[in-house]
């Protein structure tokens, strides 16, 4: 289950929950409460593995670019290797040869950064999703603990 949805369930149950009256004290369901906080602790786990799957796919990503820049060097290489063999063009064939292979760097170097940056972005996204919702989970339990703190300072005064 997504944190998102269980941390706006957990607001909802505390928003729905009565108050007592002429205090900021609220009855709340405690089994729901504590429902939701073990949903929370198998949810987490779930955006781990969602990042780990990103984290993986950025993997085969690079992997991939990988192999296509050395498919293209090699057929650069190839092809450098057809023209100088050709003595008429000896000296054209270097310069393209080494144009090809400038390029199949530069492709290769472009595939590896896009890809590095994709995941960044994506791993930026995940970790304020995770930031934003630990810090609704960490308010939300901040203000039942203060709120059971004041009441039991209440009923002592």
């Amino acid at each position: 289950m997504d944190i998102q949805h269980l941390v706006d369930r957990l607001e909802q149950v505390l928003n729905d929950s009565r108050r007592l009256p002429l205090t900021a004290y609220l009855l709340v369901n405690e089994d729901q409460i504590f429902s939701i906080v073990d949903q929370m602790r198998v949810a987490v786990p779930e955006e781990i593995k969602r990042a780990n799957r990103i984290e993986a796919e950025k993997d085969r990503i690079l992997a991939q670019a990988n192999e296509e820049a050395d498919r293209i060097r090699e057929l650069a290489r190839q092809e450098a290797e057809e023209l100088v063999s050709r003595d008429s063009v000896i000296q054209s064939a270097q310069q393209r040869a080494e144009n090809i292979l400038e390029r199949a760097r530069r492709d290769g170097d472009a595939l590896r950064n896009d890809a590095d940056a994709y995941v960044v972005e994506v791993l930026m996204k995940l970790e304020e999703d995770l930031l934003r919702s630990l810090s609704v989970v960490r308010n939300g339990l901040q203000k039942v603990h203060t709120d059971i703190d004041t009441t039991d300072a209440g009923m002592m005064g």
